[in-house]
């Protein structure tokens, strides 16, 4: 049950990190530095480097996941399926329909005390009822303490004794060229062992949520899902959770999910059972060496601030537009969305550090990051028909014409996606994909992703369905 997604692309040679050490062995070079395979890959009493004794400590936290849900069934009646007399017309019930499901997906025993394990969000979704294997055959029920359908991260609870858990790593101490093995149930194929390298990081622009994603050519099918992505020390560095592909198949290029990444959001899940994301307010886009030219600057690393949100946390801290940020909380920014996912996922409360170039001189600037619903949300982050608009809620400081409660289009800047979708400065959103929206939360959970949208707005006095594709 993996995310697959559609492109033309070449598929890579796949080799083995056993048969590469064997290869250097043979020629007498010394293997790889930073991969250190004698020293991870121990020697059998025959003498061939091999990853099973590695294996044999993992693969017992590392369970396959049952999934029966109910999933309702879509409409294609577009913008009509909310008028009653159209409803009756096609036959359609007031009551959306739903059909049951089963699923597999893969997880990973991360607390064998408290019985967490950390799997995908979309593996989990529409879940009636979930059922944990393990490695040993012994099968228990599990409930869901908590999801994250942004950063596409769930985590389950079994009460099960003698588990085996799988010790985290560092994902940031990652290299390209790294050796990595994944494990999982591809197909339904329980306990599949893969092996690759890292063969990028930080991957953004990959999903419409949060980036940062490992790439690795350790192939990755569906199934494969909320599995485990380790290094040859056994230790996790990443969940697999998408891939790209034509065929439904791996083809070389799939990604996992950090698990620095997750280790916070499951953190926040446990503690609360949903993530309490912050906002500080700002649009901008990446750093590209024309704009970098354009402000003077030499280094193409950092986020511009096309704009500041009004009222915002930025806003009030001194951030202006035309900044570029090159730092948060001590770490180098590549680009807007590395930004974003840092400060995405700290908590509300929590203050950011951010060095600041502006007009090319630099300064720091602390920023509190603020509530959810208490900040503006810009559409760039939400889909794609809705970049370049800005929305808050109603009862925000902001009022409509007649004093609708829902979400007002906040700004919206001129020829943008948002502006060509037919929205409008002072449109006020009550429902989405027929959903009532009164808070940003709210809005967020339903204006997420790249589906089809149907937003029903009140304009003035008006009010009409804009349905957007």
């Amino acid at each position: 049950m993996t995310k697959q997604f559609a492109i033309k692309v070449f598929a890579p040679l796949a080799v083995s990190a056993s048969l590469l050490t064997s290869a250097f062995m043979l020629s007498g070079a010394p293997p790889p530095a930073h991969a250190d395979l004698p020293l991870v890959a121990p020697v059998t009493l025959q003498g061939v480097p091999s990853l099973a004794p590695m294996l044999k400590q993992v693969m017992p936290g590392v369970v396959n996941i049952s999934v029966t849900g109910e999933a309702e069934v879509q409409s294609n009646l577009g913008p009509f399926m909310d008028d009653p007399f159209f409803r009756r017309f096609f036959g359609v019930p007031d009551t959306p329909q739903e059909r049951e499901f089963q699923s597999v997906g893969s997880g990973v025993v991360v607390d064998a005390k408290k019985g967490y394990i950390l799997t995908n969000n979309h593996v989990v979704e529409n879940a009636k009822k979930l059922k944990v294997r393990l490695n040993d055959d012994r099968e228990f029920d599990a409930t869901l303490v908590g999801r994250d359908a942004e950063t596409d991260i769930a985590v389950l609870k079994v009460e099960a004794d003698h588990l085996d858990a799988v010790p985290m790593g560092d994902s940031d101490a990652l290299e390209v060229g790294d050796f990595v093995v994944a494990i999982g149930s591809p197909f339904n194929l329980r306990q599949t062992v893969t092996s690759g390298i890292v063969s990028a990081l930080g991957r953004t622009g990959v999903s419409s949520n949060y980036g940062g994603f490992i790439q690795t050519d350790a192939s990755i099918n569906p199934g494969n899902s909320g599995g485990a992505l380790v290094d040859l020390r056994g230790q996790l560095v990443g969940i697999p959770s998408m891939i790209y592909s034509r065929s439904g198949g791996n083809i070389g290029i799939g990604f996992a999910i950090p698990v620095n990444l997750a280790k916070g959001i499951m953190a926040q899940l446990v503690e609360h059972g949903e993530v309490q994301r912050g906002r500080i307010g700002i649009m901008g886009q990446p750093l590209t060496p024309e704009l970098a030219q354009a402000f003077g600057l030499k280094d193409t690393r950092g986020a511009v601030v096309t704009r500041v949100l009004p009222g915002s946390p930025a806003e009030k801290a001194g951030l202006k537009s035309e900044d570029i940020i090159t730092e948060a909380n001590g770490k180098v920014i590549a680009d807007f969305f590395q930004l974003r996912n840092i400060v995405g996922l700290l908590r509300v409360g929590d203050k950011v550090d951010l060095k600041v170039l502006r007009d090319g001189k630099a300064k720091k600037i602390s920023v509190t990051v603020g509530k959810d619903d208490e900040a503006a949300a810009a559409g760039d982050d939400l889909h794609p028909r809705l970049a370049g608009a800005s929305f808050a809620p109603v009862d925000d400081g902001t009022r409509s014409e007649n004093g609708d409660s829902g979400i007002i289009v906040q700004d919206i800047q001129p020829n943008s996606p948002a502006a060509r979708s037919g929205l409008r400065k002072g449109d006020v959103i009550v429902s989405v994909n027929r959903k009532a929206v009164t808070t940003m939360d709210q809005f967020r959970k339903q204006a997420q992703g790249k589906g089809q949208l149907l937003l029903h707005i009140r304009r003035g006095s008006g009010a009409m369905f804009l349905l957007l594709q």
